[in-house]
C-alpha cells in the first residue's frame, strides 16, 4: 500500500568518513513527513524524520524501532499501552510486533535506527 503524502527516501544521503550536517538537511526541508536514511552502519540504519501530523497505525513484525527527538514534540500512540510523549533529547524504543503510530503537533525533527531492509510504512 503507497502513501503518497511520506517523502520517504531508503538511499543513504552518507557513507562513513563524511561530516553529515544534519541541521542543514532539516531546515532543507518543506514535506510534512520527510523520511530519509542517513547512513547504514553495520547492517543498521540511521534515519533522519522532519515531521507534522500524523502517521498511519502499523507495526514492524521483526525489528524494534528506536526513536531520538532532536526537537520539537513527538507522541507515540502505542495500541493497547499509554502514549509515549517526547521533547528534545528523550528516546524511546518500540519492540517488534507492537502497532503503533507517531503523532506529531508540531513540526519535530527525529532520528531513527532501524535493521537494514525496513519497510518504513510497515508490514
Amino acid at each position: 500500500m503507497g502513501h503518497p503524502e511520506y517523502a520517504i527516501h531508503y538511499e543513504p544521503l552518507f557513507t562513513t568518513l563524511q561530516t553529515m550536517d544534519v541541521q542543514a538537511l532539516i531546515d532543507q526541508v518543506d514535506d510534512p513527513w520527510y523520511n530519509q536514511t542517513l547512513l547504514e552502519v553495520g547492517g543498521v540504519l540511521v534515519r533522519l524524520g522532519v515531521m507534522r501530523g500524523e502517521f498511519h497505525w502499523h507495526e514492524h513484525e521483526d525489528q524494534d524501532e528506536f526513536f531520538f527527538v532532536l526537537d520539537g514534540l513527538f507522541r507515540i500512540e502505542l495500541d493497547g499501552a499509554d502514549t509515549v510523549e517526547l521533547g528534545p533529547r528523550q528516546a524511546f524504543a518500540v519492540p517488534a510486533g507492537m502497532r503503533h503510530r507517531p503523532v506529531v503537533p508540531v513540526r519535530s525533527a527525529v532520528l531513527m535506527i532501524e535493521k537494514a531492509g525496513v519497510v518504513a510504512t510497515g508490514d
